[in-house]
């Protein structure tokens, strides 16, 4: 997601200064006319407005805290912008550090995948002090179509695990239904366009539908990044006491696929979980003599002589 919201910063005519863990994507970035720099520390020292995208809560506290992270070259009235997918706490107790040394945090994770991020069309979730995400929403629009300000500091990432949970839901449903056509024997493709054309039709079903029905998963976003991102949306719900049971099936599906040996294919991979429920070959098992009775009103129905 990075590089090309980069890209998108230099072509709109920002002085960007980068730092990435393995030294490859900067010096491309370079070649570019991005400016390189050593660590964090110093890529917010030269900056009044920076930005990290990284994996996960222990990624976003290293960034930002160690010593030669963000808030060792931070300059006081600056703003610190989190694209990264993490927990709402951990966002509050990095804004509160921040605000210590008179930084804003502003929590902007994104949804769009890579495609959004290369097309500048990402939607941006951002949480934080008015005034910080108003002094941050020119860079921001930069690489997002639609950018809302959803409330104070950490709202942003509680809004992401909402998305999260809508994804991975109608992920594991676009796969049911992608594997149920196989097995019934419709030409799946023409399926799947009419039900992109009616009130089934979604983002997601338009994006992996096809995907999973060529069971291509080279990753974009991966099953393992999901799964931690449903777990977030569960330790909400839990916080609040707000019962999500959907949402708990969809996380079960996700972790049997990762447990399956496919936590780095991409989330449209979840398919794997519900293929292995399914009978060998993914196709139909002839019928059972010991199949599971029928209910009384099936029993008790009239039937035509």
């Amino acid at each position: 997601m990075g590089r090309p919201m980069v890209r998108n910063l230099l072509r709109a005519g920002h002085d960007v200064i980068v730092h990435n863990r393995s030294p490859e994507p900067a010096r491309t970035l370079a070649a570019e006319g991005a400016r390189t720099a050593d660590d964090p520390r110093e890529v917010a020292a030269g900056a009044t407005h920076t930005a990290l995208c990284v994996a996960d809560p222990d990624a976003v506290r290293a960034v930002a805290l160690d010593s030669d992270g963000l808030l060792a070259g931070a300059p006081a009235g600056g703003v610190i912008v989190d694209h990264s997918t993490i927990d709402p706490e951990t966002t509050r107790v990095l804004a509160e550090t921040a605000s210590a040394r008179d930084v804003a945090w502003v929590d902007a994770p994104v949804s769009g995948g890579e495609q959004g991020a290369i097309d500048g069309t990402l939607t941006m979730m951002a949480g934080g002090d008015p005034a910080a995400v108003t002094a941050v929403r020119p860079m921001l629009e930069v690489n997002g179509a639609t950018v809302r300000h959803v409330g104070p500091v950490g709202t942003g990432q509680t809004v992401k695990a909402a998305n999260q949970l809508l994804v991975g839901g109608t992920l594991a449903l676009v796969a049911e239904a992608v594997l149920l056509l196989e097995a019934a024997g419709a030409e799946v493709t023409p399926a799947l366009e009419a039900l992109a054309g009616g009130l089934a039709g979604s983002a997601v079903l338009d994006a992996k539908g096809a995907r999973m029905h060529a069971r291509e998963f080279a990753p974009g976003a991966r099953v393992d990044l999901h799964r931690k991102d449903l777990g977030i949306a569960l330790e909400i719900a839990r916080e609040h006491t707000r019962p999500v049971p959907l949402t708990g099936l969809v996380a079960q599906l996700f972790d049997a696929a990762a447990a399956r040996g496919h936590g780095g294919d991409d989330h449209a991979g979840v398919l794997r979980a519900l293929e292995a429920l399914g009978p060998p070959g993914g196709t139909d098992a002839e019928p059972q003599a010991s199949a599971a009775p029928t209910s009384n009103a099936s029993r008790n129905r009239p039937t035509a002589t």
